[in-house]
């Protein structure tokens, strides 16, 4: 896999089938609808269970904007990965462009979905910075993998992002 920048945006190249099925999850794996736990953990209201008006509050005015803006996220995402859906050969390596108007979409829905598959995996910080695991022998392992494959495209955006930022400002 090679990760570039391009004037207007940044190219991953050369994705294995497994790793351009990894992006193709993102949506799916940013969704929370199906788990308490990963809605605990992306709508988790402020303050503590006694600051019930607090609470009331945040669910009626905050949680329904933070839903819309996550669901705007993962639908510019999954817009994204069109690319990757074709009738190309099954087992060729494939190339996505990440328009850099997205790249905060692409954070953002990166971060639910590795925000979700924790919860839903229920990964303690032990967990997440095992640098030393085994390669992938059970469906755990290969959330921990998603984890901290999502982690890395994160980074690389990011990074990307504040080299672009930097270069426009001088």
């Amino acid at each position: 896999m090679d990760i570039c920048r391009l004037k207007d945006g940044l190219e991953i190249s050369e994705l294995d089938p497994f790793l351009a099925e990894l992006l193709r999850q993102i949506p799916a794996s940013a969704s929370a609808d199906n788990s308490p736990a990963a809605q605990a953990r992306l709508f988790s209201p402020p303050g503590d269970a006694n600051e019930t008006e607090m609470r009331a509050e945040w669910k009626t005015y905050v949680e329904p904007e933070l839903q819309r803006l996550f669901r705007s996220a993962t639908e510019t995402v999954a817009a994204d990965l069109q690319q990757l859906s074709g009738n190309e050969k099954t087992f060729a390596n494939r190339t996505l462009v990440i328009p850099a108007k997205n790249a905060d979409a692409w954070l953002n829905a990166l971060n639910q979905a590795r925000l979700s598959i924790a919860a839903r995996n229920e990964f303690n910080e032990r967990d997440l910075s095992d640098n030393y695991r085994s390669p992938i022998g059970s469906r755990r392992d290969l959330s921990l993998f998603q984890v901290n494959f999502y982690g890395f495209l994160q980074e690389f955006i990011l990074r990307e992002l504040m080299d672009c930022r930097e270069g426009s400002s001088t």
